[in-house]
């Protein structure tokens, strides 16, 4: 396993656009630059959404940048069983619970005069924990994890198991720091170095998020700690867009045993109403640039490496 790994994932759910180009390809130079190596994972839980011809366009489209990996490449769809495997524990250590809320319930719950401006989370709006809690005298370890159903993280017992906040020199405001990538790091700000949360910031500015989703068997924030620690990653690198979810893996990955990587939280390539790109935007997807008879090197210019 290598000292130094890094990873792109996309979803085969849309073309590859110059967002995924910038992060790939800044992940790849990363691990060339000190000698690691550089894995493709192809991220298609969405069953519903992820298509063979959107699979076949990222290998092509990352090929002709110029980048290579380990073949055959990680899909998730292979990857359930850990995923079950890991539910399990959570459900056992008594830390998930079913959810029925429609987002519609979750809306009109956070929308009651009484309840104030509704926050907004890393996942959308923070959960109001309609559905927390197991009943009276229940025992998870005594029962089957519901199947086919939404599972969600109880965040405030979470904080309470894991070891994170346990060993702080400051018990009245524990805290978890997590490191960037000290060279490229990027906070929300621009600024580099550390970050610090709290108990209190993951229970009330992210609430009690989803770790496994009714026709998935899994959630983004489940499979990708598990599938980074399966692969040996140790610098994940990715956009500012999910910066506000790295404390959930963080966590996660102290329920679970798992080793935390180093976070690098790129900028974000945007449009010319700097509003960040979306897959259905063509016009600036790889494959156009490609028809059009640009060059890898072009599109390195274009987005500043």
């Amino acid at each position: 396993m290598s000292e130094f790994t890094t990873r792109f994932a996309p979803s085969p759910t849309g073309p590859l656009h110059l967002g995924h180009a910038y992060s790939a390809l800044l992940a790849h130079d990363m691990a060339v630059k000190n000698g690691g190596d550089f894995l493709l994972r192809i991220e298609d839980i969405d069953r519903e959404r992820s298509k063979p011809q959107w699979e076949e366009q990222i290998y092509q489209d990352l090929t002709w940048l110029g980048l290579c990996w380990p073949t055959p490449c990680l899909r998730q769809q292979t990857r359930q069983a850990a995923y079950d495997t890991a539910l399990d524990k959570l459900w056992n250590m008594g830390l998930l619970y079913p959810c029925t809320c429609r987002r519609r319930d979750i809306q009109e719950a956070l929308s009651a005069p009484q309840e104030g401006a509704p926050l907004m989370g890393p996942d959308g709006l923070v959960y109001p924990g309609t559905c927390r809690g197991l009943p009276a005298g229940f025992f998870p370890e005594e029962h089957p994890r519901p199947m086919d159903t939404v599972l969600r993280l109880d965040m405030a017992r979470a904080t309470r198991e894991s070891d994170l906040f346990k060993t702080q020199t400051e018990p009245d405001n524990p805290f978890v720091s997590y490191g960037y990538f000290k060279e490229l790091g990027e906070g929300p700000n621009g600024e580099t170095g550390d970050v610090e949360f709290t108990p209190d910031d993951l229970i009330h500015r992210v609430g009690d998020v989803v770790l496994s989703r009714k026709g998935f068997g899994t959630s983004y924030h489940l499979s990708v700690v598990l599938d980074d620690a399966f692969q040996g990653v140790t610098h994940v690198v990715r956009g500012q867009d999910l910066f506000e979810a790295t404390p959930i893996h963080v966590l996660l990955q102290s329920l679970l045993g798992l080793t935390t990587p180093v976070y690098h939280h790129h900028g974000l390539i945007r449009d010319d109403a700097g509003k960040r790109l979306a897959k259905r935007d063509d016009a600036r997807a790889i494959a156009t640039y490609r028809a059009e008879g640009a060059t890898p090197t072009d599109i390195r210019k274009m987005i500043g490496l």
